[in-house]
């Protein structure tokens, strides 16, 4: 659960945008958006797939 400390004399505007950028940084919003419908084990099983793809993109890339 991200927790945000409001500053003194903080405006209101800038905590909200710290908020949501801890939000989105932890992945919250995807996963709410993600959860939201049923996911057929096959659309899972393409979604991890495709996920490991891209890691393994990334990873030769990089070396």
């Amino acid at each position: 659960m991200p927790v945000v400390r409001v500053k003194e004399n903080e405006p209101f505007e800038k905590a909200l945008k710290r908020f949501n950028k801890t939000c989105q940084k932890e992945g919250i919003l995807f996963e709410i958006k993600r959860k939201s419908r049923f996911e057929k084990p096959s659309e899972k099983r393409k979604r991890k797939i495709a996920a490991a793809r891209k890691k393994a993109r990334k990873l030769a890339v990089t070396q």
